[in-house]
């Protein structure tokens, strides 16, 4: 048995209530693609189509979850974190994307939130993560405006019917992968190519973000409620002109096309620079902005990697964007501690002074079982030690950061990539659906169990 290394993270900087938790997504874990009343979702019908995803990989059975919920919750009970974030998926709660939801589902939902409040585990349940009904696709998807007010009836639908259970609620989840990866760049669903699209889809997405939350209050007016946008930070190539002018593009087009409206009111000059010759102005209909920029509860921040941006007139926007160095994860993504750190402070400084949370943040490396049936991921508990710590510093720059939820819980379906990518601190053996903590499970248990012993109460002595 490997000794877990030893955690160099400065627990004193995190708060006694900090959310230490995990986190997954439907699509990605749930399988049981047709059971339950479930419908099809535009990943079910992009990842069945030849050649789009590795191996015509599916979701369709994914980590078995809807089977195995209540070992799973074992599982994440035994890892003693205190909170987890899990995605409901639209498909299986309202397969055609409108009308009364689907009762199975919703009971399938309920065991799994009161099965979390019995072990003590908080739930912060994403609404949409890209999971969209295909009935609603074939209308149009997020390039319909209609389909921004049939989130927001979705919401509040959900709403009703599990808000007694959960206490935070995140509207969507990285819109700018929902957009521009799936209409514009043709790498997820739906799988369309058209950057005039993307940028319709980015404003109806900012647009059912603000319906939902004005849904969410009418419904549920204790719940707090946000948004997970995917924040990158990018750093200029050269202090040369063209270089710097690319990665303030490359920002507006990946970062501040969903910050600023929904946290100033706008979107800024350089988002309307890249982005009106694709019909962003015209999408923008009187009121919208206001709707968007509804006041909400927290920040939901998932970062990855830093980036390297340089012009180059032959790619999107003009830019060429390579992960910053070092590059170790599977994907290729730079391993950049202070990137997160930067992230956070620049969330804090130029956009809110809410609370923050880390929504997503983790690694993909080559992991196996050794002949000691272990899993040694020396180098993801390497990753998580130097991005706590960065969150540790964050917090100590003024950030009211409140949580951080590791991706994944569980190795799963990674979108496009398949099953080629893990992620989790949980091993998945696809075959058996055997699960195995690894290494960092093991040390992230540790790091929240030395937390807790250093801000438990010291029991007042009795008096005599």
């Amino acid at each position: 048995m490997h000794t877990t290394p030893h955690i160099t993270v400065d627990l004193a900087a995190f708060p006694a209530d900090f959310a230490w938790g995990v986190a997954t997504a439907a699509y990605q874990i749930e399988g049981a693609a047709t059971e339950g009343g479930r419908g099809p979702s535009i990943w079910d019908t992009f990842a069945r189509t030849p050649g789009l995803t590795l191996h015509g990989d599916t979701g369709d059975i994914a980590c078995d979850h809807y089977h195995r919920w209540e070992s799973d919750l074992d599982l994440l009970a035994s890892l003693g974190v205190t909170s987890y974030r899990l995605s409901v998926s639209w498909s299986r709660l309202q397969p055609d994307g409108r009308g009364a939801l689907n009762p199975e589902a919703v009971a399938f939902y309920r065991q799994i939130l009161e099965g979390l409040r019995s072990r003590g585990i908080g739930a912060y349940v994403t609404l949409y993560h890209w999971d969209l009904p295909d009935p609603l696709e074939r209308e149009g998807g997020w390039t319909s405006r209609k389909v921004a007010y049939l989130f927001a009836d979705y919401a509040r639908a959900v709403l009703t019917q599990l808000s007694d259970l959960a206490s935070h609620w995140i509207t969507l989840n990285e819109p700018w992968c929902s957009s521009f990866l799936g209409y514009g760049y043709g790498a997820h669903a739906p799988g369309r190519k058209d950057l005039r699209a993307a940028v319709a889809a980015a404003h109806h997405l900012n647009l059912a973000h603000g319906l939902a939350v004005a849904a969410i209050r009418e419904v549920a007016p204790a719940a707090r409620v946000g948004v997970t946008d995917i924040l990158t930070d990018i750093v200029a190539a050269t202090d040369g002109d063209r270089d710097r002018a690319a990665a303030v593009r490359l920002d507006a087009v990946s970062n501040r096309v969903f910050m600023d409206p929904v946290y100033r009111g706008e979107y800024s000059r350089t988002v309307h620079e890249a982005l009106d010759p694709l019909g962003l102005s015209e999408a923008i209909h009187d009121g919208d902005l206001a709707i968007i920029s509804a006041p909400v509860d927290f920040a939901g921040v998932n970062h990855y990697q830093r980036v390297i941006a340089s012009a180059d007139d032959a790619m999107p926007f003009g830019v060429r964007e390579v992960p910053a160095e070092p590059s170790t994860t599977s994907f290729g993504w730079s391993v950049t501690p202070d990137a997160l750190r930067s992230v956070l402070a620049r969330v804090s400084e130029e956009w809110t002074n809410l609370p923050v949370y880390v929504t997503e943040s983790g690694a993909s490396f080559h992991d196996y079982v050794d002949p000691g049936g272990e899993i040694v991921d020396t180098e993801r508990v390497s990753y998580l030690d130097g991005y706590f710590a960065a969150a540790a510093d964050a917090i100590a720059d003024g950030v009211d950061l409140r949580g951080y939820f590791v991706w994944s819980f569980l190795d799963n379906f990674e979108w496009a990539e398949g099953y080629s990518k893990r992620f989790g601190i949980v091993y998945v053996d696809y075959r058996t659906q055997e699960r195995i903590p690894k290494l960092s499970a093991h040390w992230y248990r540790d790091l929240i169990a030395a937390h807790a012993s250093q801000t438990r109460p010291i029991p007042a002595v009795a008096r005599r």
